[in-house]
Parts: C-alpha cells; structure tokens; sequence
C-alpha cells in the first residue's frame, strides 16, 4: 500500500502519510491515488487544484466556503514547513470549535486530508512555503467564501510563534477582519 492513512483525534480528518521510495538519485511517491482513498474513505471528486507561495510568519485563514459550495482539501506541503490546523465548524458535530494541528513540510511529506465542515488555516514557519492542495465538493465561489479570526479565544489555537521566533502574524486585510466563530452561518 503506497499511504498509511492515520484517523486524527478529530472524526473526518485524516493524516495521509505516504510511502517515499528514496535513493541517492531522490525520491518517488504517490501523493494521490484514487482507489486507495476510497479504501481510506476518503471518496471524493476533486475538481481544483491550488498551490500557495508564502514567506515566514504568513498566516492564511482560516477559510471555508459557505454550502452549496462547501469544499473538502487535501493539503501537502512541498517546499519549507507550515503549521496547518483545521477547525470542525460542523454544529451538530461534538467537537465543533475544536482544532487540530500538524506540521506538514516538504521534508516529512505528509498531507492532511480535511473534509467539508472545517475551517482552515497555515502558519508559514519556514522562510518561505509552498502548499499545494486538490479541492473537492465545488470550485471557488467568491460570494460563498468565509472565515473566521485566527485568533478566535472561543477555539484557542496555540500557534507557535515563539518556538519558530515569530513575533507577529503577516495577515491579508480580508483575514484581519475575519469574523469569529460565534458570529459565522455556517
């Protein structure tokens, strides 16, 4: 089996840990592969691809699209390190509010599989990152985009800007204005 599929403390969120076939010429790994995710449970139609260039201390999110136009994400890093974390945002879920987070880097190869119902988020904790990330459930649609305040208190993430030396978050405008859960439709 080319993944091992590791369920997260979260029900829906899966840590997708590929199999890397390295030598001293490089690497080869599948980072998809359809029937295997089906296995996994995760049976998805993924109709857009997208890849994100950001410097150190950048935070993006944390994003959601609103339904009909929920979207599920597959999300890998593949340059630098990032701190990703996705928040269930599902109401009648019994961990709504709750986060979870994990590194992905180039270097470790992990991906995080976070289905519709979850906000999310980054920190680039690196000089500079690179994400890319297939998206499922429906393309982007601007008047269906959301979010909400990356430092919510109700949801409390702990993002590690001491241990990686950063002072204060590079945020878009659009994200500081970001609501917080409390005042969301979802």
């Amino acid at each position: 089996m080319p993944f091992n599929f590791k369920r997260c403390e979260i029900d829906g969120l899966i840590l997708v840990i590929p199999k890397v076939f390295e030598d001293d010429r490089g690497f080869f790994m599948e980072t998809y592969k359809y029937s295997e995710f089906v296995k996994a449970g995760i049976d998805e139609n993924f109709v857009q691809d997208n890849h994100s260039k950001s410097i150190k201390g950048v935070l993006r999110g944390l994003h959601f699209q609103k339904s009909p136009y929920a979207q599920g994400k597959l999300i890998k890093c593949i340059k630098g390190t990032i701190f990703d974390v996705a928040v269930d945002i599902r109401k009648n879920s019994p961990t709504f509010g709750k986060w979870y987070a994990v590194i992905l880097s180039a270097e470790n190869k992990k991906m995080l599989w976070i289905p519709k119902g979850f906000a999310h988020g980054f920190l680039t904790l690196s000089d500079t990152a690179e994400i890319i990330y297939k998206v499922s459930g429906a393309e982007y649609s601007p008047e269906h985009d959301a979010g909400i305040r990356w430092n919510d208190p109700d949801i409390g993430i702990n993002w590690p800007f001491k241990k990686y030396r950063i002072k204060e978050p590079i945020l878009s405008p659009k994200d500081e204005k970001l609501p917080f859960l409390k005042e969301i439709e979802v």
